[in-house]
């Protein structure tokens, strides 16, 4: 395939990352961008997280604090300023609780912090010192300010917090580790230091086949699933480290055999292999393949070339041999559960799909991504598409946000249209101008862009080929993209982003 480059860049990428480093970020879980018009309260340049109506309210917000004194007023400015920071994920710590303020920093830094040592000047003692009597209107600080609204009545720091070092426990933080802290002003962070080459990588061969998927076992054990372009899938064992043992595949025993159904080719086959959250309790798992509805009845299914992205498939030349449509992106839920209640014992599955989720037509026959991964903090199924292949997306779907290829979808495969309505489920999923069996989160990114797509998590993609969710930070959502001729990428993934 021509994204073994690819494959090979996000290995090498994801073992260099560092986990103490911290990445861009804004607290809508989105990219910091260059706003349009420059930020004239909050003096923040290139990348932010605001944009010039979010700017003027942050100054509403600071008017109406009627700070009382002028040395305290210029701190609370910058304390709220904090929001429009690339950072400022990083600095509110938005996968826990709300906060109304960032972080303060309020001690020395770490010799492994990525952060500058400009923070270490103990700037929560700074701010305690200037602002302990001053008067502040709806003070962020207040009770109701740290659930992350804004409280109305007046109050002073010493109506709050008995001490300095109360309010420090209370509203401070260290820069060491993963974390950052505020400090005033712009995060600035270290770029002294230089990485070191992964040190010790093994590479195994197994067997001459093309394996393209790898997955761990729900069960948390050494088992881990690998597929076959071609359609099967097997169990195997991964020896333990320094036993001096090699991984054995039985290929004359797969764990499911889905040739018939799955059509492989250069850059068509199986795709991606997700385990149900709850696999160990319900059996669930999927499948992502590609089918050509000439050779399985089955395979049919809405083509993505349509009147409603402006594609006419009828004057789309054939490729590859191929017509218009011809191969398909599915995926399919199976069952693991079969005649026993404890689904990781199972070794084998029947080829019999319990439910079809997804299916849509590819107008060519390259580009259709294909992994599928279950977010690991919201439960969902996130679905890669490429674009559909063609010399620089000649229809530009990847941009259309009426089209799902060249875009990341996120579907709710819990929640799946039913018959408790007596409409047939097809009628149900007809009517709502769904791909499949499964529903769309209310939080996807069309609730705020009324012009995408409800699948749509996120697009411009060219061919997402493998992505991944960094394991200590389920935020942070990365996926390497393929290029054409001269460059390919890895992209942190947000809600929304382009």
């Amino acid at each position: 395939m021509d994204c073994v480059l690819t494959i090979i860049f996000i290995f090498f990428y994801l073992l260099l990352l560092d986990h103490s480093s911290s990445y861009p970020l804004c607290t809508n879980s989105r990219a910091p961008f260059s706003p349009k018009t420059p930020l004239t309260f909050c003096q923040y340049n290139g990348s932010v997280c605001c944009n010039s109506t979010e700017d003027q309210q942050l100054q509403n917000s600071f008017k109406a604090m009627n700070v009382s004194e002028l040395g305290c007023a210029s701190l609370i400015k910058s304390i709220l300023c904090a929001r429009c920071d690339q950072f400022s994920s990083e600095l509110y710590r938005v996968e826990s609780a709300p906060r109304a303020v960032p972080i303060l920093c309020n001690s020395t830094i770490s010799p492994n912090s990525t952060q500058s040592q400009n923070a270490a000047n103990d700037f929560c003692s700074k701010v305690w010192d200037e602002c302990q009597n001053a008067s502040i209107s709806g003070s962020p600080f207040s009770p109701q300010g740290r659930g992350g609204t804004l409280a109305n009545s007046t109050s002073k720091l010493t109506d709050l917090c008995q001490s300095k070092s109360a309010f420090c426990n209370e509203f401070g933080g260290d820069s060491e580790d993963e974390l950052v802290c505020f400090n005033g002003g712009p995060v600035s962070l270290n770029n002294s230091g230089t990485l070191s080459p992964p040190n010790g990588v093994c590479l195994e061969k197994i067997g001459s086949g093309a394996y393209i998927n790898m997955v761990a076992h729900p069960d948390g054990s050494n088992r881990v699933i690998f597929s076959s372009q071609e359609g099967k899938i097997w169990l195997a064992n991964v020896p333990e480290q320094d036993s001096g043992k090699t991984l054995v595949l039985d290929e004359s025993n797969p764990f499911l055999d889905l040739t018939d159904e799955v059509h492989s080719d250069i850059e068509l086959g199986m795709m991606g292999i997700a385990f149900h959250p709850n696999f160990q309790r319900n059996g669930r798992f999927f499948a992502s393949f590609n089918c050509d509805k000439v050779k399985w009845p089955e395979c049919s299914g809405r083509c993505s070339c349509n009147t409603d992205v402006g594609c006419d498939p009828s004057k789309l030349e054939p490729d590859n041999g191929a017509l218009p449509c011809q191969y398909h992106s599915v995926i399919a839920e199976f069952t693991a559960n079969g005649t026993t209640s404890e689904p990781s014992t199972v070794t084998s599955v029947k080829p019999q799909e319990v439910r079809r989720i997804f299916t849509m037509g590819l107008p060519f026959t390259s580009h259709h991504g294909g992994q599928i991964l279950f977010g690991p903090e919201d439960g969902y199924l996130y679905f890669m598409m490429g674009d559909g292949g063609g010399i620089g997306d000649p229809y530009n779907f990847s941009q259309n946000k009426k089209s799902l290829l060249g875009k990341i979808m996120r579907l709710d495969v819990d929640n799946i249209p039913s018959t408790d309505t007596g409409m047939s489920c097809a009628k149900q999923v007809s009517d709502l101008g769904l791909w499949g069996n499964y529903s769309v989160p209310v939080d996807n990114p069309f609730a705020e862009d009324k012009e995408l797509q409800p699948e749509i998590w996120a697009l411009g993609f060219r061919n997402p080929w493998r992505c991944s969710f960094d394991a200590k930070r389920p935020s942070y959502f990365l996926c390497a993209d393929v290029g054409q001729d001269e460059y390919e990428e890895v992209d942190i993934v947000t809600k929304g982003g382009n």
